[in-house]
Protein backbone atom coordinates (compact mmCIF):
# COMPACT_ATOMS: atom_id res chain seq x y z
CA UNK A 1 0.00 0.00 0.00
CA UNK A 2 1.44 3.33 -0.96
CA UNK A 3 1.11 6.64 0.84
CA UNK A 4 -1.69 7.95 -1.38
CA UNK A 5 -3.83 4.85 -0.86
CA UNK A 6 -3.33 5.04 2.87
CA UNK A 7 -4.32 8.71 3.04
CA UNK A 8 -7.37 8.45 0.78
CA UNK A 9 -8.52 5.03 1.94
CA UNK A 10 -8.83 3.74 -1.61
CA UNK A 11 -7.25 0.45 -0.57
CA UNK A 12 -10.06 -0.13 1.90
CA UNK A 13 -12.67 0.82 -0.66
CA UNK A 14 -11.30 -1.84 -3.00
CA UNK A 15 -11.34 -4.44 -0.21
CA UNK A 16 -14.90 -3.62 0.80
CA UNK A 17 -16.09 -3.80 -2.81
CA UNK A 18 -14.48 -7.21 -3.19
CA UNK A 19 -16.18 -8.33 0.04
CA UNK A 20 -19.56 -7.15 -1.25
CA UNK A 21 -19.01 -9.00 -4.53
CA UNK A 22 -18.28 -12.19 -2.58
CA UNK A 23 -21.34 -11.66 -0.37
CA UNK A 24 -23.63 -11.49 -3.42
CA UNK A 25 -22.75 -15.13 -4.12
CA UNK A 26 -24.06 -16.23 -0.70
CA UNK A 27 -27.63 -17.31 0.08
CA UNK A 28 -30.05 -14.64 1.37
CA UNK A 29 -29.85 -15.67 5.04
CA UNK A 30 -26.06 -15.49 4.92
CA UNK A 31 -26.25 -12.05 3.31
CA UNK A 32 -28.51 -10.85 6.12
CA UNK A 33 -26.08 -12.24 8.69
CA UNK A 34 -23.22 -10.41 6.93
CA UNK A 35 -25.09 -7.12 7.26
CA UNK A 36 -25.60 -7.75 10.99
CA UNK A 37 -21.95 -8.75 11.46
CA UNK A 38 -20.80 -5.55 9.76
CA UNK A 39 -23.04 -3.52 12.04
CA UNK A 40 -21.69 -5.15 15.18
CA UNK A 41 -17.99 -5.18 14.21
CA UNK A 42 -17.51 -1.60 13.03
CA UNK A 43 -17.74 -0.08 16.53
CA UNK A 44 -14.55 -2.06 17.30
CA UNK A 45 -12.60 -0.34 14.54
CA UNK A 46 -9.87 2.20 14.85
CA UNK A 47 -10.13 5.53 13.02
CA UNK A 48 -9.38 3.98 9.66
CA UNK A 49 -11.05 0.59 10.02
CA UNK A 50 -7.98 -1.19 8.69
CA UNK A 51 -7.83 -3.35 11.79
CA UNK A 52 -11.15 -4.96 10.80
CA UNK A 53 -10.23 -5.95 7.24
CA UNK A 54 -8.52 -9.24 8.24
CA UNK A 55 -11.36 -10.04 10.66
CA UNK A 56 -14.04 -9.38 8.03
CA UNK A 57 -12.11 -11.44 5.51
CA UNK A 58 -11.96 -14.37 7.93
CA UNK A 59 -15.66 -14.15 8.75
CA UNK A 60 -16.59 -13.98 5.09
CA UNK A 61 -14.41 -17.01 4.40
CA UNK A 62 -16.20 -18.87 7.19
CA UNK A 63 -19.59 -17.94 5.73
CA UNK A 64 -18.53 -19.03 2.25
CA UNK A 65 -17.25 -22.40 3.45
CA UNK A 66 -20.25 -23.20 5.60
CA UNK A 67 -22.76 -22.18 2.93
CA UNK A 68 -20.94 -24.44 0.47
CA UNK A 69 -21.28 -27.27 3.02
CA UNK A 70 -25.02 -26.63 3.25
CA UNK A 71 -25.09 -25.53 6.88
CA UNK A 72 -27.56 -22.92 8.09
CA UNK A 73 -26.50 -19.59 9.52
CA UNK A 74 -27.87 -20.55 12.93
CA UNK A 75 -25.69 -23.66 12.99
CA UNK A 76 -22.61 -21.57 12.25
CA UNK A 77 -23.15 -18.36 14.20
CA UNK A 78 -25.77 -19.38 16.73
CA UNK A 79 -28.62 -17.13 17.79
CA UNK A 80 -26.41 -14.41 19.28
CA UNK A 81 -24.63 -12.71 16.39
CA UNK A 82 -23.74 -9.74 18.60
CA UNK A 83 -21.99 -12.06 21.08
CA UNK A 84 -20.21 -13.81 18.22
CA UNK A 85 -18.89 -10.47 16.95
CA UNK A 86 -17.84 -9.30 20.41
CA UNK A 87 -15.95 -12.52 21.02
CA UNK A 88 -14.39 -12.35 17.58
CA UNK A 89 -13.24 -8.75 17.97
CA UNK A 90 -11.90 -9.49 21.44
CA UNK A 91 -9.95 -12.57 20.33
CA UNK A 92 -8.49 -10.83 17.32
CA UNK A 93 -7.46 -7.81 19.38
CA UNK A 94 -9.48 -5.29 17.43
CA UNK A 95 -9.10 -2.33 19.72
CA UNK A 96 -11.22 0.72 19.12
CA UNK A 97 -9.98 4.26 19.40
CA UNK A 98 -11.56 4.41 22.87
CA UNK A 99 -9.41 1.50 24.00
CA UNK A 100 -6.29 3.23 22.71
CA UNK A 101 -7.22 6.51 24.40
CA UNK A 102 -7.94 4.68 27.66
CA UNK A 103 -4.55 2.99 27.52
CA UNK A 104 -2.82 6.29 26.78
CA UNK A 105 -4.65 8.03 29.63
CA UNK A 106 -3.74 5.26 32.07
CA UNK A 107 -0.13 5.46 30.95
CA UNK A 108 -0.02 9.24 31.39
CA UNK A 109 -1.58 9.05 34.85
CA UNK A 110 0.85 6.35 35.95
CA UNK A 111 3.72 8.45 34.62
CA UNK A 112 2.53 11.52 36.56
CA UNK A 113 2.18 9.45 39.72
CA UNK A 114 5.71 8.17 39.28
CA UNK A 115 4.86 4.52 38.77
Amino acid sequence: MNFWEKITGSDMTKEMKSFEARVKNLPADYQAAWVEINGYLWPHSDFTGRNLIPILDGVLGLLEETSADGQSVQEVLGDDIRGFCSALAGEEGAKSFRDKWRQQLNHNIAKKLGK
